[in-house]
């Protein structure tokens, strides 16, 4: 752990959590085939329980995704604060600039409050269309795409709502959202490591890009829990942080959740209500779960594969670990916890370390996840304690053998291990500042290699894309 800390910690029994009942939603996790990255437990304010599984670390931002939404949510409700927005002004009153000609007389009534609560009226997410409609301005392409719900009748996961917000924040703040959290929120809070990703303008998403740290995310799940106050700073309104947790329109079935009764529970702003309590989440598995009643905050970070894996992961927590809440459990069993959750690691393959030759291959296109373009030529050569992958004049990757090995060839890190199986080169290259990882294969018979996604990034599969820092995209992420 890094020595720098967010919230205090201690041991499962003092702040009344079952060490077995944490050890039950490790294991029921395991069963569902959940690739987890990190998890961790907070009651009463204190960490009880807290684990990464290798190559993940305490000290590696991970890639949220759309649990940015709630983070945007509370910049809107800190400028609310300020008197500079309210939930009743229009888009088109804020953003004149990027209002159509043609606007529809929905659109020109859509509020902060309809964006929030994503009420705007789109049946559908609206993010692809309106991009297609107006590639060089997304707000404008949001008025544009038709309205065909109505206004405040129906809630549409939709990412073009959480674009909005983040630039009426920056309109009338004049700060960009990264800059403008980093001073409101998150250097009173102590948590120093946040980055962004960006879309070409150098603007952040709002609606995904946002990486933190597993204990920042769990940090912002306390300051929520304690109605926006942090130490004697009432960083957020209190008032704001209780309507934004809230149900404001019910919720249906969304691509980015599933239709499990935890997405169906209702959608306050930037938040989705839970059974018990409210969550944060976003794709692949980024959970800040929030859990008032308890006074608990359980945050996970994974590569989930499938949509229906996230009801999976919530009930996880509702059935493991909730019946815990106040149940004691010994000493021995906490220290059989703390041993389990220091060993946690992911599957590294297996096999031996030779031939210990330099093998020379190109890799092949599968049109299935391919992380590098076809024709690639790749190096591997031995060297001390692995390998080094040389692909082209692309990047260099260092793979370690029985461990893993981290580099960092255009700014972002990639841990990486591999080994010999036969004939056949097997790596798993983990890009740990985000869910995803690239399965390498290289043939020694046949020159053959591919280099894959295991889980396609949001963003598309160039891998250089995800190795850069920030990470610069068109604002296309579904």
């Amino acid at each position: 752990m890094p020595e720098r800390r967010l919230l205090d910690r201690s041991a499962p029994a003092a702040v009344g959590v079952s060490s077995r009942a944490v050890g039950a939603l490790l294991d029921r996790l395991e069963q569902l085939g959940v690739e987890c990255h990190s998890v961790m437990v907070v009651r009463h304010g204190s960490v009880a329980a807290e684990g990464w599984w290798a190559p993940y670390t305490a000290d590696q931002p991970h890639l949220l995704y759309s649990l940015t939404k709630s983070f945007t949510s509370i910049a809107v409700g800190m400028v609310i604060a300020d008197g500079l927005l309210s939930l009743d002004d229009r888009v088109v009153d804020v953003l004149p600039e990027h209002v159509p000609d043609d606007v529809s007389p929905q659109g020109a009534a859509v509020t902060v409050h309809h964006l929030l609560a994503m009420s705007a009226g789109h049946a559908v997410d609206s993010l692809e269309e309106a991009w297609r409609l107006e590639p060089g301005d997304l707000i404008k392409g949001f008025l544009r795409v038709p309205f065909t719900e109505g206004l405040g009748q129906a809630h549409t996961y939709d990412n073009a709502t959480t674009f909005v917000l983040a630039r009426m924040v920056e309109k009338v703040t004049g700060r960009g959202l990264a800059e403008y959290l980093e001073e409101r929120l998150f250097r009173p809070m102590g948590i120093k490591e946040a980055e962004w990703d960006r879309v070409a303008s150098g603007r952040a998403f709002g609606f995904h890009g946002l990486h933190l740290t597993t204990e920042s995310v769990a940090a912002f799940g306390e300051l929520l829990l304690r109605g926006g106050r942090w130490g004697d700073q009432q960083l957020i309104p209190r008032d704001y942080v209780e309507r934004a947790t809230r149900s404001h329109i019910a919720g249906r079935r969304s691509e980015e959740g599933s239709d499990g009764p935890d997405f169906l529970s209702g959608y306050g702003y930037q938040f989705w209500m839970s059974r018990h309590g409210f969550h944060g989440f976003g794709a692949f598995g980024q959970y800040c779960v929030v859990v008032p009643s308890c006074d608990l905050v359980v945050v996970v970070t994974s590569a989930q594969r499938e949509v229906r894996e996230a009801q999976d992961a919530l009930d996880a927590v509702w059935e493991c670990l909730l019946p815990g809440m106040d149940v004691l459990d010994g000493a021995a069993d906490d220290d059989a916890l703390a041993e389990r959750l220091l060993a946690l690691a992911l599957t590294m393959p297996e096999g031996a370390p030779g031939p210990l030759l330099p093998v020379g291959a190109t890799l092949e296109i599968s049109g299935l996840g391919d992380a590098l373009p076809g024709g690639t030529g790749l190096l591997l050569e031995p060297i001390d304690g692995g390998w080094r992958a040389r692909f082209d004049e692309l990047l260099d990757i260092e793979l370690g053998h029985g461990c893993w090995a981290e580099s960092s060839p255009l700014g972002r890190p990639v841990r990486a291990a591999g080994a010999w199986q036969g004939d056949l080169f097997v790596a798993d290259l983990y890009v740990i500042a985000s869910p995803h990882r690239v399965r390498l294969t290289v043939h020694a018979v046949t020159g053959v290699a591919r280099a894959r996604w295991t889980t396609v990034p949001l963003t598309g599969p160039d891998l250089l894309l995800h190795l850069r820092a920030p990470l610069m995209t068109r604002p296309d992420v579904a």
